[in-house]
């Protein structure tokens, strides 16, 4: 991935897009239950970008606060979730590669919130596994 690369990304209805300039921060699946829930998903992929690589094109997304210090965002029209934010990690944006127009440039390095995967989930990659959701 080179360094002036530009990524998009998409809802479903493509009402919402944005662009992400590289390099990104990491790509890393999730397995905490917010994740899971916000994307009908066993796990979710996400790769985080730092706020001043990334620009909304088209609508903005609508968000809504799942917990305190955590703000996630979907398209209003269709329903696609887009991203997350979390204060936590604050100047980072949280993109789901399933919205990328092309998810197979993000491979990921790490999961994250593995003591809440889901039990039949059989994960035979050797990727580092780590509790809880940080991953800065």
């Amino acid at each position: 991935m080179s360094s002036d690369e530009l990524f998009r990304g998409r809802c479903f209805c493509k009402a919402i897009r944005f662009e992400i300039n590289a390099p990104i921060l990491s790509c890393v699946n999730c397995h905490c239950e917010s994740c899971r829930r916000q994307c009908s998903a066993p796990v979710t992929t996400y790769i985080g970008v730092p706020d001043a690589q990334w620009r909304w094109k088209g609508d903005v997304p609508q968000i809504y606060h799942s917990s305190p210090g955590v703000e996630r965002t979907f398209c209003s029209s269709c329903g696609t979730p887009i991203s997350f934010r979390s204060n936590s990690m604050s100047g980072v944006m949280l993109f789901y590669a399933a919205a990328m127009e092309a998810p197979e440039k993000f491979e990921p390095e790490l999961h994250v919130a593995y003591e809440e995967k889901l039990c039949w989930l059989n994960v035979g990659d050797n990727l580092p596994k780590r509790n809880g959701p940080e991953y800065l």
